[in-house]
């Protein structure tokens, strides 16, 4: 087994961990919900759009593995500069603004919720921030690598 093919391993090992734990997250966010539900009968109706945030964000984040994935796949067939990547990481990159929004959306719920019970929304509204910077790195760094494998490509059509 060569060092590439080792590196990419271990990357579609971790993709796949990940999507365990999205997975889980699926499997337990009714639970939470109902126990919050339970414990805070008044503000019950702000689950609504809290799950629906947290649901498409679980289904984009699993989108954006599963095309990390395929772009593996196809560093290990040595079609890294082919449509196929670039389709992969345009798909990551709708991922990730997708994503941006959800929590976005999210932290308006949030915010809405801390004016009507009259809590404090400072710690969840700032991880939030926090994700967006690091969904926004991604997105950049996906825009990063497009431009190289549009340049080759273009390249290489006009040499055809």
């Amino acid at each position: 087994m060569n060092v590439k093919r080792g590196s990419t391993t271990f990357l579609k090992v971790i993709i796949f961990l990940a999507g365990i734990a999205v997975l889980a997250l699926c499997i337990w966010l009714p639970e939470i919900a109902v126990r919050d539900a339970r414990v805070h009968p008044d503000t019950a109706y702000f689950l609504i759009p809290f799950l629906v945030c947290a649901y498409g964000f679980c289904i984009t984040f699993s989108v954006a593995l599963y095309q990390a994935f395929k772009l593996l796949t196809y560093i290990e067939k040595n079609n890294a500069f082919s449509e196929l990547s670039l389709k992969s990481l345009k798909v990551i990159k709708k991922c990730a603004f997708t994503v941006i929004f959800l929590i976005l959306l999210g932290i308006v719920s949030l915010m809405v919720l801390a004016k009507i019970t009259g809590d404090d929304a400072a710690g969840p509204i700032s991880l939030s921030l926090m994700g967006i910077l690091v969904t926004s790195t991604v997105a950049t760094f996906v825009s990063v690598l497009q431009k190289p494998i549009k340049n080759f490509l273009e390249k290489n059509e006009i040499k055809m």
